[in-house]
């Protein structure tokens, strides 16, 4: 009875691990609009985000604005929020703001 119940847990336990290890993976990211302001700075730039901002583009926002504001940037727009499969066709316009933030 007590092997069983050890087998139970391990298996159990091997399937929670994988679940959470496929959360894990999951990632999402987001492509922006930001400012400064005097003189004025526009950029273009994408950001990978946690799970908590994958949500909704309010969500995203807020978790944006931020991470750029530190270095003095004002979020204008969320473009879209996307998985790593969307990296490579926005890398070249984000430039120097790629994953920067």
């Amino acid at each position: 009875m007590l092997g069983r119940m050890k087998t139970h847990h391990l298996i159990l336990a091997a399937l929670a691990a994988t679940f959470m290890a496929g959360a894990a993976s999951a990632q999402c990211y987001a492509d922006y609009k930001a400012k400064q302001d005097h003189p004025l700075r526009l950029h273009y730039g994408v950001i990978e985000l946690p799970a908590s901002a994958c949500g909704s583009r309010g969500d995203a926002a807020r978790e944006i604005d931020r991470r750029i504001g530190r270095n003095g940037w004002q979020l204008l727009n969320v473009m879209s929020i996307f998985g790593a499969d969307g990296l490579a066709e926005r890398k070249a316009s984000a430039g120097q703001f790629f994953l920067r933030f």
